[in-house]
């Protein structure tokens, strides 16, 4: 076996009907798994004006190459379909145990159509899949519906099923649902739990125990323990973080390129929220709604508040997704923590964006009330990013008399104002008053509220961004714009390109300057315009074959992708070719958009996530930075063989690439009889 299966499942949900489809080699050679089958799939499948809501979608759950061969940091899943929120091709990334549950049941992707009648759920084992009823869940929260689902479907002494689920939020069609697996581990953004919920789709279970293998089992064995030895090394106890913290300040002030193991150092160790220590104090962290500064921000023992040290008080237990050796995640006990009247117990350890969106974001203090925020959109399913995003711009617009008492039903809708945060999350979840308005996102929000909502609606293309100020990179700040899943910091930045260590396997990759070299990022050039599009065309690859984040940004030498992808399938390619396969899968989700009537000028992000009115304060490193972004989007775009005034890809490019067979043939020319 060559890590993949070979094989698909197809279900229509209208007819009821589940279909297998074998697919040739040729098309793995070409797009790999993940991202680049789902977005092949959706562009060929879901109608140019199709509804994103409407039984007309389809949904594409998928698993990466190298899942279940042995590779280490490769569990990841995809959900890939036409978003709601954005209106062009929706991408979200969740960990957990979900992907080896779909690759077990024999399948790369499980693509579904269609709406059925009444709420149902698909259940998968290793005889095929059936659609089965799910009024029973419809209703429960993700963490209910997944331990319902798992159990009715638990055979005593069989291996335990997973499941994939959405839950009221998803149900009530919000724009900023996600799919939730293993009580938390969510793929979040761009609206696809929305899309499930318009499907009456609950979740999807498997129960399969197929082996899955690579070809070369000995060669991915070693490359895996060179892999976990050398991030195991790099970790540090846990317990003592409080000191060694304020070393990990000096990252984002590195004038060097640093070894990506630094970043083992942080993720390892305490894991995303281990962040929270220094962004605040060097301006990476956006505040107030992107409107603030560092001298508007809380003391310096109110963000001790929200380091880390407090939420290691309170973790009981590391959390390991598939075949990880980080263990980022943790488990918390926040049995005892205020506004707890659900009487939670056990909870994962809230992430950095999660934990900066409903601290920083709003000038609250209140830890407590973010890990509530947390958990409760965990169970809700939505992406704490969008709706935290939602909620500061209800604030900002509440500040300034655009709302007023009376829109809020009554809530001092005020910054900091921890129980008026925690109630208008918990109204735009349940889509309850003001908080319908707010449930698809800020940019629909602030065209029914029209005036001046447009200036507190930080969003770019439809999407919220994360807690990542790309004023201060702008490599950052051009990834967010020319992505065709928009305002998306996985996709890289200055500081992870710098960690990654492209340079040394990539021919056309330029180098980061061992020393200094910072104020180039800020002139648009074919330089920088290269690295943007090595770190886009690497996180495709990444995504390809199910591959994480935080294994990534270690770089090149420590996290062996190229390397175990050739031992998997035993195609001999040069990282140059694959990062070839990672620009036509990128040009395949920017010719999905342009189907689907989203052009790329409208990815171009808010101002206040570029500096268009600068900061003119002397506090803080976002001071009189304004980034030249549609420069440096031309530039990208040029360098990418894309139009310059459009970002559209020429004709040329579209065909050294292979993408109009690709996107155009008829079906059985990828099909296995």
């Amino acid at each position: 076996m060559k890590g993949y299966t070979g094989k698909i499942l197809e279900v229509d949900l209208t007819n009821r009907v589940c279909k297998e489809t074998k697919l040739k080699d040729e098309l793995y050679e070409q797009l790999l798994s993940g991202a680049g089958l789902g977005a092949w799939y959706c562009y060929r499948h879901i109608p140019a004006d199709a509804d994103p809501m409407g039984p007309e979608n389809v949904i594409c759950l998928t698993t990466g190459i190298l899942t279940c061969t042995g590779a280490v940091i490769t569990g990841r899943w995809m959900a890939i379909s036409l978003s709601p929120a954005t209106g062009g091709i929706g991408e979200s990334n969740a960990g957990g145990n979900f992907a080896p549950g779909i690759k077990q049941c024999g399948y790369d992707m499980i693509a579904i159509s269609g709406k059925a009648d009444s709420p149902v759920y698909l259940y998968c084992d290793n005889k095929g899949a059936e659609i089965r009823d799910a009024s029973h869940v419809w209703g429960k929260d993700a963490t209910e519906a997944e331990d319902m689902l798992i159990e009715e479907n638990y055979k005593p002494g069989k291996k335990r099923p997973v499941a994939a689920v959405i839950g009221p939020g998803g149900e009530r069609l919000s724009w900023m649902a996600g799919i939730c697996c293993d009580h938390g581990r969510i793929a979040a953004r761009q609206g696809l739990g929305g899309v499930m919920g318009s499907k009456n789709l609950k979740g999807v279970v498997c129960a399969g125990t197929k082996k899955v293998s690579g070809m070369d089992t000995a060669e991915i064995k070693k490359l895996s323990q060179m892999t976990a030895r050398r991030l195991n090394a790099a970790f540090m106890p846990p317990e003592i973080p409080t000191g060694v913290l304020h070393v990990t300040k000096i990252l984002p002030e590195l004038t060097m390129s640093p070894d990506g193991l630094l970043t083992a150092v942080l993720m390892g160790t305490w894991g995303t929220s281990g962040a929270a220590a220094f962004v605040g104090q060097t301006g990476e962290g956006p505040i107030k709604n992107w409107g603030g500064t560092q001298k508007e921000h809380f003391s310096v023992r109110a963000i001790n508040k929200i380091d880390v040290p407090h939420m290691l008080r309170l973790q009981t237990n590391r959390y390991f997704c598939y075949s990880c050796v980080y263990g980022c995640g943790g488990e918390l006990d926040i049995s005892q923590i205020n506004h707890n009247n659900e009487g939670w117990k056990i909870m994962h350890k809230p992430e950095y964006e999660s934990q900066w969106q409903f601290t920083a974001n709003m000038l609250s203090t209140d830890n407590d009330a973010m890990l509530w925020c947390n958990e409760y959109l965990n169970r809700m399913a939505m992406d704490t990013i969008s709706v935290g995003g939602a909620v500061a711009m209800a604030i900002e617009c509440y500040e300034n008399g655009i709302l007023t008492k009376e829109d809020t039903g009554g809530l001092e809708l005020t910054w900091g104002n921890s129980d008026a945060i925690i109630e208008f999350t918990k109204m735009i979840a349940e889509r309850r008053g003001l908080g319908d308005i707010f449930a698809d996102g800020t940019r629909k929000a602030a065209r029914i509220l029209g005036g001046d909502a447009w200036m507190y609606a930080v969003q770019g293309g439809g999407m919220e961004p994360p807690m990542h100020d790309s004023r201060l990179d702008p490599q950052q700040a051009t990834l967010y714009a020319i992505d065709p899943t928009p305002s998306r910091h996985t996709s890289g930045g200055s500081l992870y390109y710098g960690c990654m260590h492209l340079w040394k396997k990539v021919s056309w990759a330029p180098a980061a300057a061992l020393f200094g070299g910072k104020e180039g990022e800020w002139t648009p050039s074919r330089e920088e315009a290269l690295k943007v599009i090595a770190c886009a065309c690497y996180k495709r690859v990444i995504d390809g074959a199910g591959g994480c984040y935080f294994g990534m940004i270690t770089g090149v030498g420590n996290y062996p992708v190229f390397e175990w992808l050739n031992a998997a399938t035993g195609w001999g390619l040069t990282p140059d070719e694959y990062m070839e396969i990672g620009k036509r899968i990128f040009a395949l989700r920017q010719m999905f958009n342009i189907k689907h009537g989203k052009l790329p000028w409208d990815n171009r992000p808010h101002g206040r996530m570029v500096g268009d009115a600068p900061f003119t304060h002397k506090v803080g490193k976002t001071a009189n930075k304004t980034v030249p972004v549609e420069t440096m989007m031309m530039e990208t775009w040029d360098a990418l063989g894309y139009d310059r005034e459009t970002g559209i890809p020429k004709d040329e490019t579209l065909e050294a690439l292979g993408l109009p067979y690709l996107m155009n043939a008829p079906e059985e020319e990828f099909v296995n009889a």
